[in-house]
Formats: structure tokens, C-alpha cells, sequence
């Protein structure tokens, strides 16, 4: 599937959405703070609907509409995965630790070796 790589202009409206969803995020954020008297439920509350009402207004805008479609079309996608069965994801697991394992031990032999070299055959200062 061809997708474009149109890019389209905001209108006012849509500015204005953006603009009102972050005002209401910063608000929760500052309403969260300025009731810490009145307990950690109203707190959370006000923070929770803020932000819930901020997610709202960005997702009527257009690239709120875009970025849903984005995750309609990631999701389609991850659908068609053919993942591996169990026995194959703890083979392939297996095999990767195995790697790990070698190449630490050859890397940890080579530097061993070449400390050896260096400090007591070249230079001797043990």
C-alpha cells in the first residue's frame, strides 16, 4: 500500500486546538500542585480529567486524526507478524546468550593476552 508524503497545512482551528489541549495538560500539571492541601484524590483527580480532556482536544485536531490512522495502520501491521513459536524464541534466546558468552570469554582472553605482552614482556614492569 502507497502511502504519500503529503504534508498538509494547519488551519487556525487546528493551532487552536493544539494550543488548548497544551494549555489544559499545564493546567492539570499547575491545578495538580496549587490542591496538594486538599489530598492526593482530588490531586490525581484534577490532573487525570485535565489531561484526559487535553488527550481529547489533540486527538479532534488533524494531526491528532493523523496520528490515530498512524496507530490503526501500526497495529494492521503487527497483525501480519508471524511470530516465532516457543521452542524456537528459547532456541534463538539460547543461542544468542551462548554468543555473548563466547565472545565475553574471547574478548576478556585477548586482553589478558595482550596485557602480558605489553606490561611483562615489553615493557616489564612486573
Amino acid at each position: 500500500m502507497a502511502t504519500s508524503d503529503v504534508e498538509t497545512v494547519q488551519s487556525g482551528a487546528d493551532k487552536a486546538r493544539m494550543a488548548a489541549a497544551a494549555v489544559l495538560a499545564l493546567g492539570g500539571f499547575v491545578a495538580y500542585f496549587l490542591l496538594a492541601p486538599r489530598g492526593g484524590l482530588v490531586q490525581w483527580g484534577a490532573l487525570l480529567l485535565a489531561l484526559a480532556v487535553a488527550a481529547a482536544v489533540f486527538l479532534t485536531s488533524e494531526t491528532g486524526r493523523q496520528l490515530l490512522a498512524f496507530w490503526r495502520e501500526s497495529w494492521r501491521e503487527v497483525k501480519k507478524v508471524v511470530w516465532p513459536a516457543r521452542k524456537e524464541a528459547i532456541q534463538m534466546t539460547a543461542y544468542v546468550f551462548a554468543f555473548v558468552f563466547v565472545m565475553g570469554l574471547f574478548l576478556w582472553l585477548t586482553d589478558k593476552t595482550l596485557e602480558w605482552v605489553f606490561f611483562d614482556l615489553v615493557l616489564g614492569w612486573r
